[in-house]
């Protein structure tokens, strides 16, 4: 049977409600009652037909709780005067959500309207646009409506999350709900005090003017006769950015390794250094403008996310050169190839048409489905040979 029964209409309300719909005209007063909801009714062959279902099927309708069913008179040779349904109204908003068993639901949301209505009325547009969210958030919406009038009292506060001192709120809170308070605070703060530039869940901090624990670069001297650093070779030193920007070392050339097992037992090389690399994390070198008169070598896996890697720091460092990542490296240590999880498969415009061509091979699969070649699977001897004829 084709005819719209109690289900259907339940349907129609429940996606109202999947949309926000409902939740969002408690907050912002929007008329959505009486709603029609879409009814197909029988022909009126399927009427004199089928009768009887005919008239099962209205009682049916008729007898749906928080449904208002209009009738209209349906005249027939044999039946005589009828009464069947011509529309079907929801006439409240209490309605509605008693029809799809959300009263209680909906009742939390509505104290989370007034809570904020009363805390920081320019947050209900939010609530608004993401009520089924908002509710997800209901046990913890008192301390995020908290942090958020904190930080309006405090504009770039510049201070460690662990500083922020409201009762029951602690830093792992604030950091576990980064992304729902960037909206938030996007909503009230004013322009002026928000930094832009700092997108994204992982640089919160820097967006509202928060301190964020010192990046720190991890690095080695490989020149044992090298003295304008404290600590001589084999040695290691940890610098924050700002310290590490700082230098002056007496260095023309730094090599740049992913493998920590590879930085610390890099070979001696005069005039030369080695830093321990972040993957995919180098803004924090660019402040080291002595970096530029250095030449520059980067040490990656010989993978997709290797040359990605390698595209990414030649952004910021033109000149880099790209270290045993080459084909002959490559195949020179095919019992030692292992497979990459997950391949980046996206153009990289800063890469040499030699690089270009295996970056290409390798996620192109040409020579074996997701290669990969770990930089700590390279033979020591082969790497002082590179080392030798640079």
């Amino acid at each position: 049977m084709s005819w719209t029964g109690p289900a259907e209409l339940r349907a129609q309300v429940q996606r109202l409600w999947d949309r926000g719909d409902l939740l969002a005209a408690t907050v912002t007063g929007e008329p959505l009652f009486p709603r029609h909801l879409i009814l197909t009714v029988p022909t009126s062959t399927e009427m004199a037909d089928r009768f009887d279902e005919v008239r099962s099927w209205i009682g049916e309708l008729r007898s749906t709780p928080h449904c208002r069913v209009e009738m209209r008179e349906f005249r027939h040779r044999i039946f005589g005067i009828n009464t069947v349904p011509r529309a079907v109204w929801i006439d409240t908003s209490d309605g509605a959500m008693a029809f799809i068993g959300k009263q209680r639901v909906a009742a939390r949301f509505t104290k989370l309207v007034e809570m904020t209505r009363s805390v920081e009325p320019r947050i209900l547009p939010w609530l608004a646009k993401r009520p089924l969210r908002g509710l997800e958030l209901a046990d913890q919406w008192p301390r995020l409506l908290e942090i958020v009038t904190w930080v309006e009292r405090h504009p770039q506060p510049g201070c460690y999350l662990r500083q922020v001192d409201i009762p029951g709120v602690h830093s792992k809170f604030i950091e576990l709900h980064r992304g729902v308070l960037s909206e938030l605070l996007d909503s009230v703060l004013p322009p002026q005090v928000i930094d832009q530039s700092a997108t994204g869940v992982s640089r919160f901090t820097g967006r509202y003017g928060f301190r964020d624990k010192p990046l720190l670069i991890r690095f080695r001297s490989l020149d044992p006769d090298d003295r304008s650093l404290p600590c001589r070779f084999p040695g290691e030193i940890t610098l924050d950015a700002e310290s590490f920007a700082a230098l002056e070392p007496a260095v023309s050339r730094v090599f740049i390794t992913e493998n920590e097992i590879n930085f610390l037992s890099f070979p001696p090389v005069e005039g030369s250094m080695v830093l321990f690399g972040a993957g995919y994390g180098f803004e924090m070198l660019s402040r080291a403008g002595w970096l530029n008169r250095c030449r520059i070598h980067y040490w990656g896996d010989l993978d997709t996310h290797g040359f990605a890697i390698l595209n990414q720091l030649r952004n910021l460092f033109p000149r880099v050169e790209s270290f045993l990542m080459d084909r002959a490296t490559l195949l020179a240590f095919q019992s030692q190839w292992g497979e990459e999880t997950k391949q980046t498969l996206c153009d990289l415009a800063y890469l040499t048409s030699e690089e270009q061509g295996l970056y290409d091979e390798l996620r192109d699969n040409r020579i074996r489905k997701r290669l990969r070649l770990e930089q700590e699977r390279i033979g020591f001897g082969w790497i002082q040979s590179a080392l030798a004829g640079l």
